[in-house]
């Protein structure tokens, strides 16, 4: 049989009504003929608590432990989604991450999937098993012992269980009805995408959109799983949701599919840098060894063999950030005058894949926000993306009115 992958996230299983009604979709999907694997996520809030448990008890906890206790929350919501489809007279069976076995490397809280043998699920379904429901977000390393895959790791284990099982399709079922282009709640005239590329879906992820995991996306992308985002508390259509696919399965699209935004952003600026060979790698290596995640990078014209250098990060990593360039700030080498935060700025990027055959799409985004008074502060582009960094105060404006100008409320 013709075999699906369908995810529930954490709010789609927050409680044994919603568990119930989550496997009432399972069983429509079995009706109609597919063998179906389900990847559940813990119940909502759970995982936060599990965390909390684990920070209280060990501040500077060991990760194999870390990953024991937080993987939990997911073989609890497994258990019950199997039992739910039992009662409904649905073959149904639970599998924890080492069952399958999900095999990872050995980087506890981060792993990373190296391969799903689909050998034991596949036999259980020649034997009479209709539903596999499998535990999210966990694995097994090299030391078998368990491990997990990040936050939103559901998502890249429903991807990767699609890929190796060669699944029909991939459901991520949430608590949005899709892909909209851009905030509903900042911009009312935000519209459902019926098809998003996935480039394009990358991007947006990536800059901040949270309906789906980057790294599932990516994994999508490689070995072209077609993803469908749906919402658990809606009536379902065969056209619902939004399908995240290749590029040539969309016959037309908008020049931008999406606007996208970043609140949580900080500009740094180096003053007064030497400006010589070496430098900027030296600068970089110092935050990448502190972990800062460094995204948007300027550096200004050289005056007299010394220049200022500017680049964005999370604000949470601020701190980081500073700390880091102190430690160098001193060497001889590097020397500069100081380190200026500002931490009041905000990151807009428009997105879209049709920017690649059309021009003017740069000047047409800089008009809207100049004709807003919005000042740019710093500007980044790539094939599909134009990001920039603005004054926070600014950002839900900036979002309405370049949604408005791209006309992003209109199907192409």
């Amino acid at each position: 049989m013709p075999i699906l992958v369908m995810k529930f996230g954490g709010t789609s299983v927050a409680n044994l009504d919603r568990i119930r009604r989550a496997a009432k979709r399972v069983g429509v999907e079995v009706a109609k003929g597919y063998d179906v694997i389900v990847i559940v996520s813990a119940m909502s809030g759970k995982t936060n608590e599990l965390v909390g448990w684990v920070n209280e008890t060990s501040p500077l906890f060991d990760a194999r432990e870390y990953d024991a206790v937080v993987s939990s929350g997911e073989n609890v919501t497994a258990g019950l989604m199997a039992l739910t489809l039992q009662e409904m007279d649905v073959p149904a069976r639970s599998w924890q991450g080492w069952q399958v076995p999900l095999k990872t490397n050995d980087s506890h809280a981060a792993a990373r999937i190296e391969e799903i043998p689909t050998d034991n699920i596949l036999a259980k379904f020649g034997e009479g098993m209709r539903v596999a429901v499998v535990a999210g977000f966990q694995g097994i390393g090299p030391d078998g012992r368990i491990t997990t895959l990040g936050r939103g790791g559901s998502d890249t284990t429903a991807v990767a269980f699609a890929a190796a099982f060669e699944a029909e399709r991939c459901d991520i079922y949430t608590d949005v009805d899709g892909v909209y282009t851009t905030d509903p709640r900042i911009c009312s005239k935000a519209r459902k995408l019926d098809k998003i590329a996935f480039e394009e879906m990358l991007e947006l992820a990536s800059l901040g959109a949270k309906v789906l995991q980057t790294r599932s996306v990516e994994l999508a992308m490689r070995f072209g799983v077609r993803l469908r985002v749906l919402s658990s508390f809606e009536e379902q259509s065969d056209d619902a949701g939004t399908l995240v696919c290749a590029e040539e399965d969309i016959m037309e699209s908008n020049v931008v599919a999406g606007v996208a935004y970043s609140r949580d952003e900080a500009k740094l600026t180096l003053i007064s840098v030497a400006d010589r060979p070496g430098i900027a790698a030296i600068i970089f290596s110092a935050l990448s060894d502190a972990g800062v995640n460094v995204d948007m990078i300027v550096q200004n014209i050289a005056e007299e063999g010394r220049t200022d250098m500017t680049f964005s990060c999370p604000t949470s990593e601020v701190a980081r950030a500073e700390q880091a360039l102190a430690a160098i700030k001193d060497d001889g080498v590097l020397n500069f005058a100081e380190v200026i935060a500002d931490e009041a700025v905000a990151k807009i990027s428009v997105v879209g894949i049709g920017m690649r055959s059309q021009s003017g799409v740069a000047a047409r985004m800089f008009k809207v926000l100049s004709d807003e008074g919005i000042n740019i502060k710093v500007i980044t582009t790539s094939e599909i993306k134009i990001s920039v960094l603005i004054d926070r105060k600014y950002m839900e404006l900036a979002v309405q009115a370049l949604h408005d100008a791209f006309e992003l409320d209109k199907a192409s």
